[in-house]
């Protein structure tokens, strides 16, 4: 068995820390040629290339974004092993996760309840827009996306939606806006109402609920953001239409109250990955563990 050469690893890990051959070389001061040279030998020796070229931009591979986190890891040894001991620390893994900025923080952390805090997991979590993410996961710089639209899956990105947990929705608020003796429909011909906005599948099920009733409620504020609507509803703007997991502290402690459930709404929160020849196993961790939370999972759902 032929041994790593860590030369050729520390080339690697300087041009894909970089994203360009010709500054890592300049920094490394070496030649072009001579870093291009043995990274190519390092390829040969792990099988696999490590980088491709696309628009005269360098990216990594998928075997080259596993051998960074490898790369990372041993270094990040050597460092510490130069340094004052302070006591053993296991080499960690990273899992990076994409999560929708409007996403249920909730949601968010009892996803990743079975890995924070465990000593050999370096959780990085990134939010923004579905295309960003969807794109930093096509390219791997994500591992897993965390959101509530499936993407659409072809040919040529293979997206995989896993569905994680379908979610009742309900009208939410403070005490005071609770009317004991009110149906569904005089709560919303009476109370204004707190609502996501039109391109949510929420939004979509109230608003063909709302035409059933022959109802229009007042509208009191259209958000984009979880986190916006429950602070909306906690300063008794209105009835929130959100489901009770983003407001589940609140309802615990009486601060806000689940006045009534909205028939036929509900919303679905997905895990999405892509296919990867070399999957991080921290991300079947997660889907294993939440497949086992689900209510559906004992029927194979």
């Amino acid at each position: 068995m032929v041994d790593l050469n860590y030369h050729h690893l520390r080339l690697f890990r300087a041009v894909a820390h970089d994203g360009n051959l010709t500054r890592a070389a300049e920094r490394l001061n070496l030649s072009q040629s001579a870093v291009s040279v043995q990274i190519r030998k390092l390829e040969e020796q792990l099988g696999h290339p490590l980088f491709e070229r696309r628009a005269r931009q360098l990216h990594l591979t998928e075997a080259g974004r596993i051998a960074l986190d490898h790369a990372d890891a041993i270094f990040a040894t050597g460092g510490e092993l130069l340094g004052t001991l302070r006591g053993h620390r296991h080499a960690r893994q990273a899992l990076r996760v994409g999560a929708l900025a409007t996403l249920s923080r909730n949601f968010l952390i009892g996803f990743l309840r079975p890995v924070l805090g465990r000593p050999d997991v370096e959780v990085v979590l990134r939010s923004g827009t579905s295309a960003d993410l969807l794109m930093a996961l096509e390219t791997l710089n994500l591992d897993i996306l965390l959101t509530n639209r499936a993407p659409a899956r072809d040919a040529v990105t293979a997206f995989v939606a896993h569905r994680l947990v379908e979610q009742p929705v309900s009208l939410v608020a403070v005490p005071e806006r609770a009317a004991p003796d009110a149906d569904l429909l005089g709560l919303l011909r009476t109370q204004p109402v707190v609502l996501p906005t039109s391109d949510t599948g929420v939004r979509i099920g109230f608003d063909a609920l709302a035409d059933r009733l022959g109802v229009r409620p007042q509208i009191a504020a259209e958000v984009d953001d979880m986190a916006m609507m429950r602070l909306l509803a906690r300063e008794g703007v209105g009835l929130a239409v959100l489901p009770p997991i983003v407001v589940q502290d609140e309802l615990a402690s009486g601060r806000l109250v689940e006045i009534d459930r909205l028939p036929g709404i509900s919303e679905t929160f997905y895990a999405v990955t892509v296919e990867r020849r070399f999957p991080n196993p921290i991300v079947g961790t997660l889907l294993e563990a939440a497949r086992r939370e689900r209510p559906d999972a004992e029927q194979g759902a």
